[in-house]
């Protein structure tokens, strides 16, 4: 899917990574109470954004990265019927690691 979109600029697409919501007392939480994820991995990065010297800022982050962004940032978009969120960078607020790192430990 990550090969059908191709962010501009300093964009990224970030696939959401839902966790079920159990609460302490073991009830499941229905999608209707549970909060906007703002945790997901990043699969597809644009080339960065042009600085004022004409030369292009590198992303700080990559594919595969596992970020944290901000509640109300982004557009979503169904691709595939998969949803998707495009960020600016600036709406990342920290990177946790990659998501092969997470698999493997």
């Amino acid at each position: 899917m990550a090969g059908k979109l191709e962010p501009l600029a300093d964009r990224l697409v970030v696939k959401a990574l839902l966790r079920e919501e159990v609460t302490r007392g073991g009830i499941i939480l229905p999608d209707t109470v549970k909060e906007k994820p703002q945790e997901g991995e990043v699969i597809a990065v644009g080339p960065g954004k042009m600085g004022e010297d004409g030369k292009r800022i590198e992303m700080d982050v990559k594919v595969g990265d596992i970020v944290i962004y901000t509640k109300y940032g982004g557009t979503e978009i169904k691709v595939d019927g998969e949803e998707v969120m495009i960020l600016r960078e600036s709406d990342v607020l920290a990177k946790r690691g990659s998501a092969k790192k997470s698999k493997a430990g």
